[in-house]
């Protein structure tokens, strides 16, 4: 759910740049939208998922390694393709990252990883944000795992609200202090991208929050659908944006308006694809094709008659 949330963020805040193809755009994309709230969740995502497959891998392969080295470079493959028609996509960066900083760490010890964590969001902090941002969030989302965090998210209210409250002071009293150094607008600033990645983990608080409410369903039938397929999803919409664009003659890049209603109809296009899809399938299709360039044989696609995936039947074994 938290990864179809941030997916819909993401392109709100990336269409008219797509729309554009990474040229400037003729007003602020979205107004005043941040293009970066809603990276940090996803590269903290990141981090976390290479971390449960690691899990997964050492129980089943006896090079687990080698597994993670081939999801990030089939990772950095379908970037590169991606790169193609958005010039601004950070699927390749993600790999790069990954196969520099996410792999060795596989081989440290365990309070190593929120140490390097901790040392390279400082670092980024300082720079306005970079590279070692995304290094940075990978190694947390890590350290989330390791250290039990991630299995027991879903089961305390508490921890999320008081860590949710922590943080929206510390970005309030961050956009303070960045509002009276009068920096340039639209310039990372350390104050700046701290305040982002402040209100960054306090909206994933604040949605750990509500899902411990009745709010918990509708938002389960609305995001997660989207967050399950999230890749096939952020592929899929560069190639509506781009067709709306030059092949419609949509003003995306020049009307926030048309971005709005654009953004709206592709999200709506995409959750009932997803719906749909993942009623007959067990994942998106380029997931699927992830899947089997990470595990080098082909996983099951299709759910069976009992609603479970063809493996069930001892099928691709």
């Amino acid at each position: 759910m938290l990864r179809g949330f941030t997916l819909c963020e993401i392109l709100l805040a990336n269409i008219q740049l797509i729309g554009a193809r990474g040229s400037a755009v003729e007003t602020q994309p979205l107004g005043d939208w941040d293009p970066w709230l809603g990276l940090p969740v996803f590269s903290l995502l990141f981090g976390v998922g290479f971390s449960l497959l690691l899990d997964s891998a050492v129980g089943r392969v006896s090079r687990p390694w080698l597994v993670l080295l081939r999801r990030l470079a089939a990772l950095f493959a379908i970037g590169a393709v991606h790169t193609l028609l958005w010039p601004g996509e950070i699927l390749t960066r993600y790999a790069l990252v990954g196969v520099v900083v996410l792999l060795p760490s596989i081989w440290l010890p365990r309070w190593a990883v929120p140490v390097l964590s901790a040392l390279f969001l400082a670092v980024a902090v300082a720079g306005g944000g970079g590279l070692l941002l995304i290094a940075g969030l990978f190694l947390l989302g890590s350290a989330l795992v390791r250290y039990g965090v991630v299995e027991k998210i879903d089961t305390s209210v508490r921890g999320p609200l008081l860590t949710g409250l922590v943080l929206a002071v510390g970005a309030a009293a961050t956009a303070w202090v960045g509002a009276g150094a009068g920096a340039e607008a639209g310039q990372p600033t350390p104050t700046s991208t701290l305040a982002d990645l402040l209100v960054a983990g306090m909206y994933v608080c604040f949605l750990l929050v509500v899902l411990r409410t009745p709010l918990r369903r509708a938002l389960q039938v609305v995001f997660a659908p989207l967050g399950r397929i999230a890749l096939t999803n952020y592929l899929t919409a560069t190639l509506l944006v781009l067709a709306g664009s030059h092949l419609l003659g949509l003003q995306i890049a020049q009307s926030s308006s048309v971005a709005f209603l654009v953004t709206g109809c592709i999200l709506v296009a995409q959750w009932v694809f997803a719906t749909v899809w993942l009623r007959h399938y067990l994942q998106g299709p380029v997931e699927w094709v992830w899947r089997w360039a990470t595990w080098m044989r082909r996983p099951p696609l299709r759910r069976s008659t009992d609603g479970r995936g063809m493996e069930s039947l001892g099928v691709n074994r």
